[in-house]
Formats: C-alpha cells, sequence, structure tokens
C-alpha cells in the first residue's frame, strides 16, 4: 500500500492528469456546499484540494488533521502567482483521515502573531512553520558541508560524554 506517490510542493503544469496519492495537514479548508476546498500543506509546500461532494463522501476535516487524497491533478481555470503550486489542483476521488488533532493554539503559517512563550510551549508546532522549516533545512545543509569537507580532509569526528550537552526530558545523567 503506497503512503504517498509524490510531495504536495513539487506538481506543477507537467502533472496534469496524473493520478496521484498525496499527504499533508490541513491548512485551510472551505465548504461552498457541493464543492469543498482543502489547502494540503507538507514539508514542501501546498496544493489546493478540490472535492465534489455530491460525488465522495467527505469526512470531517479541520485545520492540522493529517489527511491523504487521492486524485487527478487538473490545470486550475485562475492561477495563483503566491503559491508554486499554483496553476495545478488535486481533484479529489478518495480521502482519509490519518491523524485527528484539536485546534492548534498558534496559527501554522509563515509568520505568526503568537508571542514567544506560546511558541516555545508548542514547539512541535511551530516547527511545522515554513520560515522554521528553512532555518532546519539551512542548518542541516551547512552542518552536512562542514562534515563532509573534514571529512575529506581526514578529520575524526569524535563525540565523547564529557564534551556533549545533557539532553533534557531524557534519561537521567549516569552518576559518575
Amino acid at each position: 500500500m503506497e503512503y504517498r506517490s509524490i510531495y504536495n510542493g513539487t506538481l506543477r503544469v507537467k502533472d496534469v492528469g496524473k493520478h496521484v496519492k498525496v499527504v499533508g495537514w490541513v491548512s485551510k479548508k472551505r465548504n461552498l456546499g457541493s464543492l469543498v476546498f482543502i489547502d494540503l500543506r507538507d514539508k514542501t509546500g501546498i496544493i489546493q484540494v478540490i472535492i465534489a461532494s455530491e460525488e465522495i463522501e467527505v469526512p470531517d476535516i479541520r485545520n492540522e488533521y493529517v489527511i491523504q487524497v487521492e486524485g487527478v491533478v487538473t490545470k486550475k481555470d485562475v492561477a495563483n502567482p503566491l503559491l508554486a503550486t499554483g496553476e495545478v489542483e488535486i481533484k479529489g476521488e478518495k480521502v482519509v483521515v490519518l491523524s485527528r488533532a484539536k485546534t492548534p493554539p498558534l496559527i501554522i503559517a509563515e509568520t505568526t502573531d503568537a508571542l514567544e512563550e506560546v511558541r516555545l510551549k508548542y514547539r512541535y508546532l511551530d516547527l511545522r512553520r515554513p520560515n522554521m522549516q528553512k532555518h532546519m533545512r539551512t542548518r542541516a545543509a551547512i552542518t552536512k558541508a562542514t562534515r563532509e569537507y573534514l571529512d575529506n580532509l581526514d578529520f575524526l569526528e569524535i563525540e565523547t560524554p564529557i564534551l556533549t550537552k545533557s539532553t533534557p526530558g531524557g534519561a537521567r545523567d549516569f552518576l559518575v
């Protein structure tokens, strides 16, 4: 059983007509009676899913639910220049709720007006924001490049218990 066939943010006009399976967090849902629009977000971006509620059953979906959608990529009548995937959408044929979620205490978007205290308390949600993911990817790339550079110079990376920082929330530090 295939979990996903493509990442949301990679869909383009060249994919029109393809049958795809995507997974992500519900960023926004708009119910217009016979049509339901869902903005589905994953680590690569957002894709709009359009579902004809007369044709298929749409489960109860709220923001930050994790869902899986199967459907066909179609070209939008009016493109959204603000999104990389703004020229296409998915005509949903099947929707499965993989995980339900309570309404989050902060908005998961590029910018947020949430207080730093709230962002730190709900760090696992704050890290879903595109801005935070960009920082993590940049840091990982720099760390990887540094390690590769030093490895090519035959340096040896050594991690000793004395030189590493303690992991809070993990097992208690060993007493010596």
